[in-house]
């Protein structure tokens, strides 16, 4: 068995906490541990990690090999889409990995699931994923429906049919309706939100492809090499659009547990604890007569005095206020962003590189002030800038740095200085993460001067 998981999410439904280079699967809202990195426990209990597909865009492939390490988990695959195709290309570009690079068999099952959904518990999806396997072990294509606890109007929904097998054969797909749609068909019966997995044998794929998407299906065909140079020709088009809303060979079952797609932050505030007068806060956040609202924090002091139903999330940019039940206009929100060119949209003060991470604190129009964390056994590139210096200062860890022709190990509470126009490079030898505080000066300080001359991340 194989277990394809989709990491190529864009990060606008749950900003300013995600943005474009760090998208929601990212973030860590409900745990220690961020959604991708769940996403990879729930697949590693039901398959080795030389059965994981990951698939993610290009900007994010050192994001993703990064939760790996965090993980723990080597043997992982790791594949990188040369554009943003929708999940129907990506899907089959995964399916055509583990079909000629993996040289798995026609038979074999394969679990497709995203990487940005909270489920729970752990026991009941494995349950769940052996019924659905057993269903697809027939050639039926399955997809897995969640029990709606309330009309949500921002899930699409199936309708289950007739009985077959352990599950039931899917009647019809029904896309996000609006409230009254929604109650119509809690009453109803028999309608399952749409969770975005499903299973099924390759063969099975390949057959329903070509019947439902001839175009998809004819890149499909080619060898791997020839269709990844190829992916960015591919139709942008979801699995939904693609197959599964058009195939008749659609079956369903029901995973009892709890999930959500946290698509937006009313769906945050729905899945999070709360406090008895049902505030739900993360970070540090003081809250009086305050009720029916969501907090979240970062780095200073929230205090909400008098608020009833409020969504208010803090970054260090960046801070959001929507009244609960409107956080479907964020979407909004952000392309007037973009049309303005703002650069929030894309990147926060916090900037993350294959190596680690840096955060600006603070700037000027000849200074700029960073910390910069380097992962253990990580480097920086072999760079130059013309235009500005730099001034470290080690805060945490030791530092190998190698300036001109000259290397040497900086510790703790020590200080080093670049000069403009010098090659130089920072690797960190350390068993903890190197922590380096960055007082940049000169003329220009952009991110874009940076000549690269060795890079261990081949940027």
């Amino acid at each position: 068995m194989k277990i394809i998981i989709l990491a190529g999410g864009g990060g606008t439904r749950l900003f300013p906490l995600s943005r474009s280079e760090y998208p929601k699967q990212f973030l860590k809202i409900f745990r220690d541990a961020s959604l991708l990195a769940q996403s990879i426990e729930r697949a590693l209990a039901i398959a080795n990690p030389e059965d994981i597909v990951i698939i993610t865009g290009e900007k994010h492939q050192f994001h993703v090999k990064n939760e790996l390490s965090l993980c723990g988990v080597k043997g992982a695959h790791v594949l990188v889409e040369k554009a943003g195709r929708n999940t129907a290309p990506a899907i089959a570009l995964a399916v055509n990995f583990c079909k000629n690079k993996l040289c798995c068999p026609d038979g074999e099952i394969v679990l497709v699931t995203p990487s940005d959904h909270l489920v729970d518990p752990l026991e009941k999806f494995v349950h769940g994923v052996g019924e659905g396997i057993s269903l697809a072990a027939g050639g039926e294509i399955v997809v897995f429906g969640v029990k709606p606890d309330s009309p949500e109007t921002g899930y699409g929904y199936v309708k289950a049919g007739e009985r077959r097998g352990n599950g039931w054969k899917v009647e019809r797909f029904k896309e996000k309706p609006d409230a009254e749609a929604a109650r119509e068909y809690i009453n109803a019966g028999g309608y399952f939100w749409n969770s975005g997995m499903a299973a099924f044998r390759l063969d099975s794929f390949a057959r329903e492809l070509e019947k439902c998407s001839p175009e998809i299906f004819a890149f499909f065909q080619l060898p791997y090499e020839e269709l990844w140079q190829k992916f960015d020709q591919m139709p942008n088009i979801s699995i939904d659009y693609a197959l599964t809303e058009i195939s008749r060979e659609i079956s369903m079952i029901e995973l009892d547990c709890a999930w959500s797609d946290v698509g937006s932050w009313d769906c945050v505030y729905g899945v999070m604890e709360k406090d008895e007068n049902a505030n739900a806060l993360k970070g540090d956040v003081v809250a009086i007569n305050c009720g029916n609202s969501l907090f979240v924090g970062h780095k200073r002091l929230i205090a909400g005095l008098g608020l009833a139903d409020v969504l208010v999330v803090d970054t260090d940019d960046v801070l959001l206020v929507a009244k609960r039940g409107e956080s479907q206009l964020v979407k909004k929100l952000v392309e007037d962003l973009k049309k303005a060119k703002r650069p929030e949209v894309d990147s926060a003060n916090t900037v993350y590189r294959p190596w680690g991470y840096f955060v600006v604190h603070d700037s000027g129009s000849a200074y700029k002030i960073k910390t910069i964390v380097v992962h253990p056994g990580e480097s920086l590139s072999l760079q130059m800038h013309w235009h500005r210096s730099e001034h470290w200062v080690v805060t945490g860890g030791a530092a190998r740095v190698l300036i001109g022709e000259r290397e040497q190990t900086v510790y703790k509470n020590q200080s080093i200085f670049v000069p403009c126009g010098v090659k130089h490079r920072i690797h960190n030898p350390g068993l903890i993460p190197l922590e380096i505080v960055e007082v940049q000066s000169g003329e220009y300080l952009g991110e874009d001067d940076i000549v690269r001359f060795d890079d261990d991340y081949g940027r």
